[in-house]
């Protein structure tokens, strides 16, 4: 199967869907180095801050960086927004076990500010994510529907969101749920409207993901995200003629 078939078949079902998974970016040799070094993030930042609390670290930590514009990724990026290509922003999410804390149904663009609605998260698998360990749920066909209105989770303390935000769904809706199981060095791709989630982890095992938020272009900042701030994104690939965020350079430049 040609390369171009390959996006094409990407794209389809990434339309179709709201997502795609198991696309494999790192050989076994890049996952457990990626593994020990964020072990060793963990291990100076951690686990609390290592939960919920690693913001854009696309710009402190190597390794980040280099899986932002690892060319496996923004093939399958560009393959559903297009060829030039913005990293919006980073996060890494930690779930430790045994535990109760989840990540309620929510749409990731209702609180970025962007304009139009145009985003998709690669997340990043440092450990296995499976359903023993809560990977990562998501409702097929939700992104075609547009932003939902949120709400508050009725349970706060377990609510992983970092504005305890909630959308209502349908049993209906509910009940056809996918488990995103990805092995560790696979990507997962999600729209920024999709309805996703996750079940809390209550292994003894770890699921580190790395989410790595990427956008076309053409898409600005209209108002503040959730946090309170405008976001810094860099151009990745192609070519930034819009010019609606300001140029930042790449925080580790080639030598």
């Amino acid at each position: 199967m040609g390369n171009m078939t390959l996006k094409n078949d990407l794209k389809s079902r990434y339309d179709a869907d709201g997502y795609v998974a198991n696309i494999r970016v790192a050989d076994e040799a890049t996952v457990l180095r990626n593994r020990r070094q964020f072990d060793e993030v963990e291990a100076r930042e951690g686990r609390e801050k290592c939960q919920r609390g690693l913001f854009d670290p696309h710009f402190t930590i190597p390794f980040v960086w280099e899986l932002a514009k690892n060319p496996a990724v923004l093939d399958a990026v560009e393959a559903v927004i297009g060829p030039n290509i913005l990293v919006m922003g980073s996060h890494f999410f930690c779930k430790y076990g045994p535990t109760e804390a989840f990540v309620a149904w929510h749409q990731d663009v209702t609180y970025w500010g962007l304009d139009p609605a145009v985003a998709v998260s690669a997340w990043y698998a440092v450990d296995d994510s499976d359903v023993g360990n809560g990977c990562l749920q998501v409702i097929p066909g939700t992104q075609k529907g547009g932003i939902r209105a949120h709400g508050k989770s009725p349970d706060p303390g377990a609510n992983l969101l970092s504005i305890n935000q909630q959308v209502p769904v349908t049993p209906e809706e509910e009940s056809r749920a996918v488990d995103v199981q990805l092995k560790a060095g696979e990507i997962s791709l999600h729209n920024g409207l999709i309805v996703h989630g996750s079940q809390p982890n209550r292994s003894h095992r770890r699921r580190c993901g790395l989410a790595m938020v990427y956008i076309p272009t053409s898409v600005r900042q209209a108002g503040d995200n959730s946090l309170g701030t405008k976001w810094r994104a860099v151009l990745v690939r192609g070519e930034n003629r819009e010019r609606h965020f300001a140029d930042v350079p790449h925080p580790f430049p080639a030598r």
